[in-house]
C-alpha cells in the first residue's frame, strides 16, 4: 500500500479529501489546544503568510527599511505567483491598518463592481437563473491592484518597483511548488483548464507542476514590470486594460474597459463591538465581517468559559448564533452605495439581546428569520506585516473559487475573479445584481484592539468560514485562554447550509462539519439535540495572526498547521 506523507496529508485534508484526520485537536481533559508549534516572538517585526518564501519576502521589505504596507504588498504579489490557486491579480483585495504615528486604525474596500453591462435584465434575457461560476459572466472588475497602490500612497517607503522585485525574480527564474498548491492547481484543470490562455500560463510542459518542480510565470513577470514602472493606471486605463478588454470581448464577457477605467477604491472606517473587554473590528459591507460581530455579541450572553472548549453545550451556542447573523447577512448584506444596511443596529448589544432569545438550549433549529434590524467555496490567501514602527496591516486578497473564473487574458499570467457569481438574480433582494454594484463578499481582514492600544491582527480565510473562524479564534483567546498559536490549531466546527445573499435559504437547519479531533461523545450529543453532523471535510479556513505586547516592546506571530504557511520575525 502507497503511503501518504504527513503533508499530503494535511493538504488532502485541507481541500477536502475524505478519510484523514490530521487535524490539531486539544486535551480533552484540561480543555487547551494543542499546538503545531510555538509562537514566533520578535522584537523589530513580524510577518506571517500561507506560503514561507512570501513570508521571508515580506522580512527582506521590513529589513530593507520598507513599512507593513510595502511589505504585505510584496508578499501579496508573491503569493499571485507562487499560490494562484487563492490569489491574483485578477481579485479583489480587502486591508485594515494600525497607523502607529497618527494612532488610527483605517479600512480600505478595494473589491471591484459589476459591468456597467452586468443587469439583471441580461441575466433574465439569457433564461438564467443564477450567475454561472467559471467562464466570462462572473467576472467583475480586479480591485486588488488600486488597492496596493491606495495603500501604498497612504502608508508606503519604498517605491514600488523594489516592493514587485522579488515577485518578479522568483518569476522569471522559478521557484519550487509547495505540494499543498500543486495538488490544488491540478484540481484546477478539469474546471478551468479549457479556456484559453490558461494552460499556455500554467501547464507550459501540458500539466500542472508538481511538488517541487521549479515553476516560472514570465507572462505574469512583464505585467508586474509594467505595472511597477507605470503604476496603477497601466493596469486600469493602459496596455493591460486594452488586454483585458479584448480577451473579454473575445469571450462573450461583460467587463470592458470602460469600467476598468472607472474604477475606483474606497476607504471605510471599521466598525466594532467589544466582546468581554477586547474590541474587535471588522469591516463594514459589501463583506460579511460583521456576522463575526454579531456571533460574538449573541455569544457574549453566555458563560462560554465554563461550557468548556469542545463540549457540545458551546457547540451548539456557537452553532445557534453562527445562523441567527447568517439569516441577516442573507436579507441585509450588500454594496452600501446601493442598500441602506443597517450597521449599526445589526451590531447593538440590544439587537443581540432580541436575538439569543430565538436559541432553544435543548433543540437544535431548522428554520430561523432575519431579524427586523431596520429598526462559501472560496479560496482566499490571508496575511499580515507589523513593523519597527509600530504599523500593522491586516490583508486579504482572493479570486473567489479558488483560481478564479478561468478567463486568463492577453498573455498577461493571471486569471481574473469571479466573484460577481454571489449577486443574486432575484428582484427585490439587497445582493440583487445591478452595472457598477459591488458585490457580496465573502473575504474579511479582522482586527482587534485593547484598552484604545493595538492588539491583535488576524485573519482567517475561507468562504462562508470566515466569520464562524473569527468568532472562535476570539473565543479561544478570551474566554478558553489559549495564545495566538494555540487559538488558530484549536480544532473547528463549520457550519454550512445557513441562508445565502445569493437566495437559496436554509433547510432543515443545515450541516455541522467537524474536525475529527472532536470527540465521539461531543457528536453524538450535538445529533441528540437534533443537529446534523457532516464529514470532517477540511473547510475549516487558514489563519495567521500577530499580536503586539506593550509591555515587553515584542511582537508574536502565529501560522496554524492547516497551511503550508509560516510566522517569522527579527
Amino acid at each position: 500500500m502507497k503511503r501518504i506523507s504527513w503533508s499530503t496529508g494535511i493538504a488532502l485534508l485541507v481541500y477536502g479529501l475524505p478519510g484523514l484526520a490530521s487535524e490539531p485537536g486539544y486535551d480533552r481533559v484540561t480543555g487547551r489546544a494543542l499546538a503545531s508549534r510555538s509562537e514566533v516572538i520578535a522584537p523589530q517585526g513580524m510577518a506571517a503568510t500561507s506560503q514561507p518564501l512570501a513570508t521571508q519576502i515580506a522580512l527582506d521589505i521590513l529589513k530593507a527599511g520598507g513599512s507593513a504596507v510595502d511589505a504585505a504588498i510584496a508578499a501579496n504579489a508573491a503569493l499571485g505567483l507562487m499560490e494562484p490557486t487563492g490569489c491574483g491579480i485578477g481579485g479583489d483585495l480587502f486591508a485594515i491598518v494600525w497607523d502607529a504615528e497618527k494612532k488610527e486604525l483605517t479600512g480600505l474596500n478595494a473589491s471591484g463592481r459589476a459591468p456597467k453591462a452586468m443587469t439583471l435584465e441580461y441575466f433574465r434575457e439569457k433564461g438564467l437563473d443564477r450567475i454561472p461560476p467559471f467562464g466570462p459572466l462572473p467576472v467583475s472588475v480586479p480591485g486588488a491592484v488600486d488597492g496596493w497602490f491606495e495603500l501604498h500612497e497612504r502608508y508606503g517607503s519604498l517605491p514600488m518597483r523594489d516592493i514587485l522585485a522579488p515577485a518578479i525574480r522568483y518569476a522569471r527564474e522559478g521557484f519550487p511548488v509547495s505540494e499543498v498548491i500543486a495538488y490544488y492547481l491540478s484540481r484546477s484543470v478539469d474546471r478551468i483548464g479549457k479556456y484559453p490562455g490558461f494552460a499556455e500560463t500554467y501547464m507550459p510542459n501540458g500539466r500542472m507542476p508538481k511538488k517541487g518542480e521549479m515553476f516560472r510565470n514570465l507572462r505574469l513577470a512583464k505585467t508586474y514590470e509594467a505595472i511597477a514602472a507605470k503604476g496603477r493606471d497601466e493596469f486600469y486605463k493602459g496596455d493591460i486594460a486594452r488586454k483585458i478588454d479584448a480577451y473579454m470581448a473575445e469571450q462573450g464577457g461583460l467587463l470592458s474597459y470602460d469600467d476598468l477605467a472607472a474604477h475606483e477604491s474606497e476607504w471605510v472606517t471599521p466598525v466594532s463591538t467589544n466582546y468581554r473587554g477586547w474590541d474587535v473590528y471588522e469591516l463594514p459591507p459589501n463583506g460579511q465581517g460583521i456576522a463575526a460581530l454579531q456571533i460574538l455579541n449573541i455569544l457574549e450572553g453566555y458563560d462560554i468559559a465554563a461550557m468548556g472548549f469542545g463540549s457540545a453545550e458551546y457547540l451548539h451556542t456557537l452553532v445557534e448564533a453562527k445562523k441567527l447573523a447568517f439569516e441577516d447577512r442573507a436579507r441585509y448584506y450588500a454594496d452600501m452605495d446601493f442598500v441602506d444596511v443597517p450597521v449599526a443596529r445589526l451590531i447593538s448589544k440590544d439587537y443581540a439581546d432580541e436575538r439569543r432569545k430565538l436559541i432553544s438550549s435543548t433543540q437544535a433549529s431548522k428554520r430561523l428569520p432575519p431579524g427586523d434590524a431596520i429598526l462559501e467555496h472560496g479560496d482566499t490567501i490571508y496575511l499580515t506585516v507589523a513593523d519597527k514602527a509600530g504599523n500593522m496591516v491586516s490583508l486579504i486578497q482572493s479570486n473567489y473559487r479558488g483560481m478564479g473564473s478561468g478567463m486568463t487574458p492577453g498573455e498577461l499570467g493571471f486569471v481574473l475573479q469571479d466573484r460577481a457569481e454571489l449577486f443574486a438574480l432575484e428582484e427585490g433582494r439587497a445582493n440583487v445584481v445591478a452595472g457598477g454594484k459591488r458585490p457580496f463578499h465573502t473575504i474579511i481582514p479582522a482586527f482587534v484592539m485593547k484598552d484604545g492600544k493595538p492588539l491583535i491582527s488576524f485573519g482567517l480565510m475561507g468562504g462562508a468560514m470566515q466569520p464562524q473562524g473569527h468568532a472562535q479564534v476570539i473565543v479561544n483567546l478570551v474566554d478558553f485562554g489559549m495564545n495566538l498559536q494555540e487559538a488558530g490549531d484549536a480544532a473547528r466546527i463549520n457550519h454550512t447550509g445557513s441562508s445565502e445573499p445569493t437566495g437559496t435559504t436554509m433547510n432543515d437547519g443545515g450541516i455541522v462539519h467537524m474536525e475529527s479531533t472532536f470527540s465521539a461523545g461531543t457528536r453524538e450529543a450535538l445529533e441528540a439535540l437534533g443537529h446534523t453532523i457532516g464529514p470532517s471535510d477540511g473547510s475549516f479556513g487558514g489563519y495567521q495572526a500577530i499580536m503586539w505586547d506593550h509591555e515587553q516592546g515584542v511582537y508574536y506571530g502565529a501560522s496554524e498547521v492547516r497551511k503550508d504557511g509560516q510566522a517569522a520575525g527579527y
